[in-house]
């Protein structure tokens, strides 16, 4: 049974082919910061939750293929979850980019991203920041990743480092930014930042939950440095550009966290228009494996959400170990059974 109109298909076709013509876009060269705090509340919608996981990590060593996959595009990023996104970010050059995720954690996790990438001037620094771990002098901004991540791991976690980027963090987000984050939203970060001090580059997906032992469990520093079939990095730490690709991004406040659900009926729908309002268009869509935890009415509201995005004939709909057209996911959307 479908769960879309009969004339999806006709809707469909001329929405995409319409996008060729747009207007030439409008999208800030950057935010100010209230522009940019006043645009995630605007956006976002009432926080759910996610139980399956603390989900501070990603646990995806596919993303190198994806990423393989896709191609430079400028346009709008649209995705979901941790810090996967950045890596897609840096491989396609995105003019802005907004990350989508039902848990309000989810967001000031990437609020915490985005402190860190302003207080760092390369890699190392950043790796260093993200676990409270002191930089050796002898890495600098063109050591290699696996160098980076081999001797990061043998270093032990420093308190006193985690307290002084625990005030700079606070700092840049409320001092600097002026963000109006609430006492309950730091000391989310808190948890954050502590949890990658103390568990280092081993941290992974599950965190501190049991887990069956077929469970897919990378740590931070198998996906940061795993290579795709062709032998190829693709994480945003592999390499400086790609690192300082994301870090320019961030310090124009154009990756934008909104708190939002796949299915729900505000955030998706408000990007979209965002988008179209100036006159772009969103090139990927990055849903991670969300489809799995739908029932079929919120599959099928998450498809209804899809068909109202600005997309363009190129664009890409990029799951957890797949990428596809996004028209050929919307062709799917109309055929997709109810059970």
């Amino acid at each position: 049974m479908n769960v879309l109109a009969p004339s999806f298909r006709l809707f469909l076709y001329l929405a995409v082919a319409s996008s060729a013509c747009a207007p030439r876009s409008t999208l800030p060269e950057a935010l100010s910061d209230p522009d940019f705090w006043t645009l995630i509340e605007t956006l976002s919608e009432p926080p759910g939750t996610f139980d399956v996981s603390e989900n501070l990590v990603s646990n995806e060593p596919d993303y190198v293929d994806n990423a393989r996959r896709l191609r430079g595009a400028q346009g709008v990023y649209v995705g979901v979850g941790p810090e996967q996104n950045f890596s897609y970010i840096a491989r396609l050059r995105p003019t802005m980019a907004f990350v989508v995720d039902i848990r309000k954690e989810n967001r000031n996790l990437h609020l915490l991203y985005k402190a860190l990438f302003e207080l760092s001037t390369d890699r190392v620094e950043f790796v260093s920041r993200l676990f409270s771990r002191p930089r050796p002098a002898s890495l600098g901004s063109a050591t290699g990743i696996d160098e980076i991540f081999g001797r990061f791991e043998t270093i032990p976690a420093s308190s006193e480092q985690l307290v002084d980027t625990s005030k700079l963090v606070r700092e840049r987000l409320v001092t600097t930014h002026r963000f109006a984050l609430s006492e309950t939203d730091l000391q989310s970060i808190d948890r954050a930042l502590r949890a990658f001090a103390e568990s280092g580059p081993a941290i992974q997906f599950w965190g501190a939950r049991a887990v069956d032992d077929n469970a897919i469990r990378p740590s931070y520093r198998q996906l940061m440095t795993a290579r795709d079939v062709s032998g190829q990095r693709r994480s945003f730490l592999a390499s400086e550009e790609a690192f300082a690709f994301v870090k320019d991004l961030q310090a124009k406040n154009r990756i934008v966290p909104v708190i939002g659900d796949f299915a729900g009926p505000g955030a998706l729908r408000r990007v979209g228009d965002y988008v179209r309002s100036h006159g772009d268009a969103i090139q990927a869509f990055y849903a991670s494996n969300v489809g799995v935890y739908l029932n079929s009415r919120q599959a099928q509201a998450f498809c209804a959400n899809l068909l109202t995005l600005p997309a363009a004939a190129t664009t890409s709909f990029i799951e957890r170990d797949d990428v596809r057209p996004f028209s050929v996911k919307l062709e799917a959307c109309t055929t997709r059974p109810t059970r």
